[in-house]
């Protein structure tokens, strides 16, 4: 910033206020779009956990959840499940509750592979709709912002999988070294 900004003082004196000032709009526009998605999706992750829509959809992944995650807490299942669901969504603001609620029960009973697994998911965060990406591009003035939909998609899913077939590699050979 302090060399742009040096550069942009010696090449054009002028332009620096108006420059300083223009980027300052659009960084605050885009803090105002992101608070507004933020709000919608939170409000509509409450209003699910009240009317019981959460324990529903956990209840439809639950088995896959408790298996794949190793844990037989149901309560950090419910979490773990809505947090992938709003991960595929690509709503990650609205996922990142869920995961912080699904990392402190599992820490409570040790499980540190469902730990390590879920931080892992939710890093890489498959998205099979960016919802949150497209309403950024949208409010930005995108005349195509759904256009990121396939590529994300694809993205995501390669690099989610790389990224559990390598933790479950480390695992495995981690669990051989143990006597």
């Amino acid at each position: 910033m302090i060399i742009c900004s040096a550069a942009l003082l010696i090449t054009d004196p002028a332009s620096f206020l108006p420059a300083l000032s223009d980027g300052a709009k659009k960084g605050l526009d885009t803090a105002i779009a992101l608070f507004v998605i933020y709000a919608v999706w939170m409000g509509l992750s409450e209003v699910a956990e009240e009317s019981r829509l959460t324990a529903r959809i956990s209840a439809l992944i639950k088995k896959p959840i408790t298996a794949i995650f190793r844990t037989k807490d149901e309560a950090a299942a419910e979490d773990i499940a809505m947090n992938v669901s709003c991960n595929l969504l690509g709503i990650g603001g609205a996922a990142t509750p869920y995961a912080v609620r699904a990392i402190d029960r599992l820490e409570k009973q040790q499980n540190h592979f469902a730990q390590n697994l879920l931080f892992i998911i939710n890093a890489t965060s498959i998205q099979l709709f960016p919802a949150t990406v497209i309403a950024i591009r949208s409010s930005a003035g995108s005349s195509a912002a759904y256009d990121i939909a396939l590529p994300s998609l694809l993205a995501t899913a390669i690099s989610t999988g790389c990224a559990v077939c390598l933790f479950l590699i480390s695992e495995r050979l981690s669990g051989r070294k143990k006597p």
